[in-house]
């Protein structure tokens, strides 16, 4: 059992607490600064350290993916590992996100705390040891906010899915006829999952290359622009 201990007079958080979002924040912020705790559908889920081979560099591959991407796609914005204020029960910190500037129309707010408020368009996460927590927990609070797009990277089955929401339910992307998915909701953004899963990063930029040059990209800048 995680535990972490507050600041006096502030109870402790622990996997498993059932608390609403206010008091969530309340004891989080008295909690040690290497701690991450999420929110999800009212119970408290505590991580204290990150495993390198089978979550840290699959999260920094999906972050310079997602990355190439946002440098050339002005009008979008990128984080990672952020707090997501999603509903009064449920506050995570995806791996790594994307939304559409809300200036632009974006789904996605920044509030006065500098925290992201309601979904942002895409989310992504890698899971390991917790597939059941991303896949199973995380999985329906995502499609009810409606996150629009919801990539997991299940590292212990070698696999990635990409889901997009189609009438209040999640349907995996498929791949084309040469192993490349393909964003519904941002133009451009492609991914060749072979290349990503095996660590080939020059192959996932060339593959961002081709979806940014691709006239569905400069559609949705032009789109963005106006």
């Amino acid at each position: 059992m995680v535990v972490a201990y507050p600041c006096e007079n502030v109870p402790p958080l622990e996997n498993g607490d059932a608390l609403t979002r206010n008091e969530f924040e309340r004891r989080y912020h008295a909690m040690p600064e290497n701690l991450r705790a999420e929110l999800i559908e009212g119970v408290v889920y505590l991580t204290t350290s990150t495993p390198f081979l089978s979550h840290a560099k699959q999260h920094a591959q999906i972050v310079y993916w997602l990355s190439n991407y946002r440098a050339f796609t002005p009008g979008i914005r990128a984080g990672s590992t952020c707090t997501v204020r999603l509903d009064r029960n449920n506050e995570p910190q995806p791996d790594a996100i994307l939304f559409v500037d809300p200036a632009k129309g974006g789904q996605a707010e920044i509030d006065e705390e500098d925290f992201v408020a309601k979904a942002p368009e895409f989310v992504a996460e890698v899971a390991t040891d917790d597939a059941g927590i991303d896949l199973q927990k995380k999985l329906p609070v995502y499609r009810r906010n409606e996150v629009r797009e919801y990539v997991v990277w299940r590292v212990y089955d070698d696999a990635i899915d990409w889901f997009v929401l189609h009438g209040g339910a999640y349907e995996q992307i498929p791949a084309d006829e040469a192993g490349i998915r393909k964003s519904e909701n941002f133009p451009g953004l492609w991914l060749d999952s072979a290349a990503l899963r095996r660590g080939d990063l020059p192959a996932v930029f060339q593959t961002v290359q081709l979806g940014l040059a691709s006239p569905e990209h400069v559609q949705f800048v032009e789109r963005l622009a106006r």
